[in-house]
């Protein structure tokens, strides 16, 4: 892909580009219009340019698989998307107003007005998860309001869809978002569960009506960890007059095992909604922390918070298999990845719910410094991307069943065994290097993945090195016959 241009007047895919609205830590934002769309736009482009976190295109090509299936008050409206092979953006409704980010200084919020606004917010949460979406990202700037008064959940490129990849789950082993919403089941890797969301929402409460976050302001992994351990301090200790009801709400959904929160929005919402018929328990007279034994034994004993199984998991891993293959995207690997294809092809074939994972690695230097664009300005990592989406383009998949990831490592053979051993692959494909045959044996990359991999391997030659390989086996029985 080639490295953005985006300038006032320029035109893409019939998209006017206006003036820069907002750059962010991750994209840009750029107000356009279109002749067939009446409505205000704002186009959303990824960051690319030396030195960008690679978590940032992965990101966004969620928020591009993601936003197009939502629809509703409570997202905005999609207009259209641009792939990372020409221009990658994502053209969406720019609702009018700020977000909530803008109400910071105003805090605390009446109980009243906190209640009504965060009530709104716990509805489109509601709606949001009926369409298999869970945000991963509430926060005060991820919320806005219409005119109309919905609320309206933007930034989904910490999303998972239930029928989507989860390439976050699957290419990063840390976990991304906003480290005072973060939940403590995200800090153990899990991302299936809704009621991470509530979680993330009991935060916003509990700082709109006290103007404290209850786990402070910490951004390092060791200081969210303490909240597996360690509760929040009660509302009612922060201020006298904080009501019971409220209290057990935010206290409810800030709770450590999401078992113990409430088991929807719809029910949060309800509650919000009627705070004369919230069912008080020892959560709303609290005043004081738990005490340090419970803390203690939460800590050592065994911790409260594992990561959630499905009780389908054996089924689905039976009936959907996870098959990865690694695609060589250098010149003059056409033959082998030809017969890597004819053996995809032929493998699915026989397993028509499996997901293919398309895997490259870009290599790093062990002493240099790596840069992530090359000499003609090109990011490294999207080219990729575009490359191994054309290989696979020819099996014809759903999108829904293939997945591109271009890892960066210094041994491309530990980073394929790695990345098999946490996405739970059950096959892996993979390519012989040319000089295999000459040396009697598997490439270094397939010899060792085959040796080490926990899963079922198959070993791909293309069709010359097959016919070589051949030669030489005829070629060493005649002359021992000789």
């Amino acid at each position: 892909m080639p490295k953005s241009a985006l300038q006032p007047g320029a035109v893409i895919d019939g998209f006017t580009i206006g003036e820069c609205v907002h750059a962010g830590g991750m994209a840009t934002l750029w107000s356009v219009t279109h002749a067939d769309i009446a409505s205000p736009l704002l186009m959303k482009v990824p960051r690319v340019a030396e030195g960008e976190d690679p978590a940032a295109i992965v990101s966004f090509e969620m928020e591009q698989m993601i936003l197009p299936k939502l629809s509703g008050p409570h997202v905005p409206a999609c207009f259209g998307t641009g792939d990372f092979a020409a221009q990658a953006y994502v053209v969406m409704e720019r609702v009018p107003g700020d977000t909530l980010y803008k109400r910071l200084p105003e805090l605390p919020l009446p109980y009243e007005e906190a209640r009504v606004l965060v009530a709104k917010i716990a509805t489109a949460l509601a709606d949001l998860h009926r369409q298999h979406v869970i945000h991963h990202d509430i926060k005060p700037s991820s919320i806005m309001f219409r005119p109309t008064g919905e609320a309206v959940l933007i930034d989904y490129g910490l999303s998972c869809h239930r029928h989507l990849p989860d390439l976050l789950q699957e290419e990063f082993r840390l976990p991304y978002g906003t480290a005072p919403y973060m939940p403590p089941e995200r800090l153990m890797g899990t991302r299936s569960d809704p009621r991470s969301d509530l979680f993330a929402l009991g935060v916003l409460l509990y700082f709109f009506t006290t103007g404290m976050r209850p786990f402070g302001e910490t951004e390092t992994l060791r200081g969210m960890r303490r909240r597996l351990w360690r509760d929040p301090y009660p509302p009612r200790q922060l201020k006298s007059d904080y009501p019971p009801w409220l209290q057990e709400i935010v206290l409810r959904c800030l709770e450590i095992e999401p078992v113990w929160r409430y088991p929807t929005a719809s029910q949060l919402a309800f509650d919000l909604g009627h705070p004369d018929q919230v069912r008080l328990t020892a959560r709303a007279e609290k005043t004081k922390r738990d005490p340090l034994t419970t803390v203690w034994w939460r800590r050592f004993n065994r911790g409260l918070v594992q990561p959630e199984t499905k009780s389908d998991v054996a089924v689905q891993l039976a009936t959907s298999p996870i098959v990865a293959i690694a695609i060589d995207v250098a010149e003059g690997a056409d033959e082998l990845n030809g017969a890597l294809r004819v053996t995809a092809d032929r493998i699915l074939a026989t397993l028509p719910s499996a997901r293919l994972a398309c895997v490259n690695v870009l290599k790093l230097g062990r002493i240099t410094i790596d840069r992530t664009l090359d000499e003609q300005g090109n990011n490294k990592h999207i080219d990729r991307m575009v490359a191994l989406k054309h290989w696979a383009s020819p099996l014809k998949l759903d999108a829904s069943r293939l997945t591109v990831h271009v890892l960066e490592a210094i041994d491309p053979a530990t980073a394929i065994l790695e990345f098999a051993e946490v996405n739970h692959v059950d096959h892996i494909i993979i390519g012989a290097r040319r000089d295999s045959v000459l040396r009697a044996l598997l490439g270094s990359v397939s010899a060792k993945v085959a040796a080490e991999a926990k899963c079922t391997v198959t070993v791909v030659r293309p069709p010359r090195l097959v016919a070589r390989a051949e030669e030489a086996a005829d070629a060493a029985t005649t002359q021992a016959a000789s």
